[in-house]
């Protein structure tokens, strides 16, 4: 199967989408299934105070979903051990309260949080976050966010929720499709590839205000939007000179400046933190990974593993590339380390897509077409999001700055 093929497939599918004959089901989320592994036991009690939330069960979750930790009941063997209260008071609402210790009894962590009542669920995911980077070195994701597009009724609904898939917001409903989201580099913004006029057009969207801007609306395919690391500018696909190529716009200059250039279709440009541009390409005959420099260029292929990889994703600081790579007619969840040049497969396959990376680099979130996954960079932790209702198009937010 071509790319050019591939390409036109999706566009003719989104139309079809677009007539309201498709509908999803309503989407709920459990992402506390599904994970595999053991880890550091690690003993949670209840918290006195009475409050709302259930702040123990919330950081029990949290630090299950990671895979390194094992969540026992108070009185349990374990390595360490939580405590802590939600009492009302101080000067929002409620005082939250919690320690850290060591099975020896040592205190690790003891601190204390103001926050007003609707902070409760959010203050919790601080003290995982807090935990999890005490006890590994490491910065956690239970405070940051992940956005996802659903549908119902004939509507695309652009979401953004927390990363255990709970407290979604709409902040766009669309009678067309929606399509290929990316996170500004601060969070503040969602781009993504929008039918609305039943064309693509590539729209900002400021993710808090809802004010929305189209960017690029030129003839022909506008798609797969990317951040460059600065937040100033974006790369994308546009054939607006015939055939599909890669292009980059300074959001200050609505200018878009050509990058590739060729008879190949050039599209799914990702930008790494060094200013370089990955994308997938058939230059070679069949989709595969390559990497340009900031300004264009000579192009270097970067996979050779089987004639598929496509829908490129960075980690943050540049090491990995994610990717959907196509064996025996199933499409998998494949990383590239840039550093060794290894190749693994993540995922089990099927109609594996969309991989994302959340922003400490260890977790790929990712869709198989009908719910969201999460695999580790290394393989060794796998998070299924339970979900009833189709979901598309993942992408994990930033840490907020």
């Amino acid at each position: 199967q071509s790319l050019k093929s591939f390409v036109y497939q999706i566009a003719a599918l989104l139309l079809l989408l677009g007539t309201g004959s498709h509908a999803f089901a309503e989407l709920t989320i459990d992402v506390s299934k599904g994970i595999e592994g053991s880890g550091i036991p690690i003993a949670i009690a209840p918290f006195s105070g009475g409050a709302p939330e259930n702040i123990a069960d919330v950081i029990a979750s949290d630090l299950k979903r990671t895979g390194k930790f094992a969540p026992q009941s108070p009185g349990v063997r374990a390595d360490y051990s939580v405590a802590g209260q939600a009492s009302p008071g101080g000067t929002r609402g409620y005082i939250v309260q919690f320690q850290l210790a060591g099975a020896q009894g040592g205190q690790l962590l003891n601190l204390s949080f103001d926050v007003p009542p609707n902070q409760l669920r959010p203050v919790a995911h601080r003290i995982s976050d807090l935990i999890y980077e005490k006890l590994t070195g490491e910065k956690g994701l239970a405070g940051t966010k992940i956005a996802f597009v659903t549908a119902s009724g004939g509507s695309w609904f652009l979401v953004v929720a927390d990363a255990d898939g709970q407290n979604p917001k709409v902040i766009l409903r669309s009678s067309q499709p929606l399509m290929s989201l990316a996170w500004s580099p601060d969070g503040s913004r969602l781009a993504y590839v929008s039918f609305e006029g039943r064309r693509p057009q590539i729209v900002v969207q400021e993710v808090y205000t809802g004010a929305r801007r189209v960017v690029s609306a030129a003839p022909g395919i506008n798609g797969a939007p990317s951040w460059a690391p600065n937040g100033q500018r974006l790369a994308f696909t546009l054939s607006k000179d015939g055939n599909p190529e890669i292009y980059s716009l300074d959001l200050g200059s609505q200018n878009p400046v050509r990058l590739t250039s060729g008879s190949a279709i050039d599209t799914e440009p990702v930008w790494l933190p060094d200013g370089s541009i990955v994308f997938t390409s058939d230059r070679g005959g069949s989709p595969q990974l390559y990497r340009i420099g900031p300004g264009g260029g000579a192009a270097q292929r970067l996979t050779f593993e089987g004639d598929y990889n496509a829908s490129p994703a960075a980690s943050p600081d540049g090491r990995y590339i994610a990717m959907v790579h196509r064996r025996g007619g199933r499409f998998y969840i494949a990383v590239l380390d840039m550093q060794n040049r290894q190749f693994r497969v993540l995922t089990s396959g099927g109609l594996d897509e969309s991989p994302s990376f959340a922003p400490n680099g260890k977790m790929i979130i990712y869709s198989n077409g009908q719910r969201l996954n999460a695999v580790a960079v290394d393989g060794s932790v796998k998070q299924d999001f339970d979900l009833r209702g189709n979901v598309r198009d993942p992408v994990w937010a930033p840490y907020s700055r």
